[in-house]
């Protein structure tokens, strides 16, 4: 039994390379038509940029294929199993959004929770379609490959721009959410610095940010994905520090939650749905499994877990701490208790082992363009300039609009619900067109008139709410 659990958990912490693979793919078949040398191995081994790191397993057999005229390798026998699928699956799924889930219940009213387990439930079913997807096309590996099976050139630009967003507006909200968290476990240090007019919460973001930035001038992506599989740990501990609060805190869980607040409902469905964001990597997960049949299954397993996972957090979060709850659970527990302490650590320490991950794809795809004649060392040089600006911009937006819960409400409304509903429904729709029955074509229609219309009020209100908040930090600082 142990033996089995220590290699699930090894597959699980191999994965991000495995993800960061995947957008590799997007960059090198999508953007500028250039292509990348990777190698294509199971999901028991980590990658790096051009060689196969160990992590105590074995390379499968491999074989050659040929993409825009450049051979790729990749593997035969895929040997992902049922359980493996499923740890990696909820290990994708759990993440940021597991910080609001009991703010956006508190403000939309524990009736707002059918909302959250309804989208849990479409988000189940469209992985499944993009499943049947790949069944259609066997060559399709990734997402955007769906994408240009479904409607071309087109497809795959549209798919890899929401991707590219999705990543760069998360990256926002975890950097405002390590500065929310930043400044409540150095609550009392204070930095000056005579010729910068910032404040002390803003250069202790600064200095972490800085601290991080090295980690983007990696080119070895087993280094990068180390780092990032800490995250995954991160999240659990957050998780577990939530009902702990409750039983050795003292804290009771004895405050009302408004039945509906009808009013708040388009704002939270993007803090919701982003909570189900990991569409981009499921045809991953299905290539990597021994027998892709069985993907439906994972789906519906992965799904039901997370999803009662963050009910459970979400009701327990907004009854524990009421209408004082934060939009990050993790602000509103007790600053006193160890276990908020290594909650609020954990919180700081998450976006820091994202940074590399996150931003490698951009850099690489960038390095691949450049002149051939270039050195190798001005190559890098470049490739970790440009990561560098990037996460550079990304600090300068977060510590501008330093409002954590517009911000990813914003990100699931306008990108994550593309992503997660509306194109895998579209895709389906055009590949099958003839092969599935009318309720089938009539549901997927419906789901994407239904995310479109969440979309749009989504965006809208949280853009408004977003727009005013800084009207008022305007207003204050004047």
């Amino acid at each position: 039994m142990w033996k089995k659990i220590s290699k699930s958990m090894r597959n699980l912490l191999c994965l991000q390379p495995n993800r960061l693979l995947h957008r590799n793919e997007v960059l090198n078949e999508t953007l500028h038509g250039a292509s990348l040398d990777v190698q294509w191995v199971s999901s028991h081994v980590c990658l790096e940029e051009s060689n196969p790191c160990m992590c105590n397993h074995s390379i499968k057999n491999l074989e050659s294929v040929e993409i825009n005229g450049i051979a790729i390798e990749h593997s035969v026998g895929a040997n992902g199993s049922f359980a493996h699928a499923v740890i990696n699956m909820i290990g994708m799924l759990i993440g940021l959004g597991q910080l609001s889930t009991p703010y956006a219940l508190e403000r939309g009213g524990w009736v707002s929770a059918f909302l959250l387990i309804g989208l849990g439930i479409i988000c189940a079913y469209t992985s499944h379609l993009l499943g049947k997807c790949l069944d259609k096309n066997p060559k399709s590996r990734s997402f955007t490959d769906i994408g240009q099976h479904a409607f071309g050139t087109k497809g795959r630009v549209l798919a890899a721009t929401f991707i590219y967003l999705e990543i760069f507006m998360a990256l926002v909200s975890y950097t405002i959410s390590l500065h929310d968290n930043l400044i409540t476990v150095l609550s009392g240090m204070q930095i000056k610095v005579p010729w910068a007019k910032l404040s002390s919460s803003q250069l202790l973001t600064m200095m972490a940010v800085l601290i991080a930035l090295p980690s983007v001038w990696l080119r070895n992506l087993s280094s990068i994905s180390f780092i990032s599989s800490a995250g995954i740990l991160m999240s659990l501990l957050i998780f577990i520090s939530v009902p702990c609060t409750s039983i050795f805190g003292g804290v009771k869980p004895n405050h009302k939650i408004p039945v509906l607040q009808l009013h708040n409902i388009p704002a939270i469905s993007g803090l919701y749905i982003f909570s189900y964001a990991g569409h981009i990597v499921f045809p991953n997960l299905y290539k990597e499994m021994k027998d892709p049949s069985r993907f439906t299954k994972v789906s519906i397993v992965s799904f039901t877990i997370v999803t009662a996972l963050y009910t459970v957090l979400a009701f327990l979060g907004a009854k524990l701490f009421g209408p004082e709850v934060n939009s990050q659970i993790t602000l509103s527990m007790p600053p006193h208790l160890l276990v908020t302490k290594i909650a609020l650590w954990a919180t700081v320490l998450t976006p820091m082992t994202k940074y590399a991950l996150e931003i490698a794809p951009f850099a690489i795809q960038l390095e691949h363009n450049l002149p051939v004649s270039m050195s190798s060392k001005l190559k890098m040089i470049i490739r970790g300039c440009v990561g560098s600006f990037l996460l550079l911009l990304i600090l300068a937006l977060a510590l501008s609009v330093p409002y954590f819960e517009y911000v990813l409400s914003l990100t699931g409304s306008l990108v994550s619900i593309a992503i997660c509903v509306i194109f895998p429904c579209a895709f389906h729709t055009k590949i099958c067109w003839g092969q599935i029955s009318k309720p089938l074509i009539i549901l997927n229609l419906t789901l994407i008139a239904f995310g479109s219309l969440l979309g749009v009020f989504g965006t809208v209100s949280s853009s408004k709410a977003l727009v005013q908040s800084l009207r008022r930090r305007a207003h204050h600082s004047a």
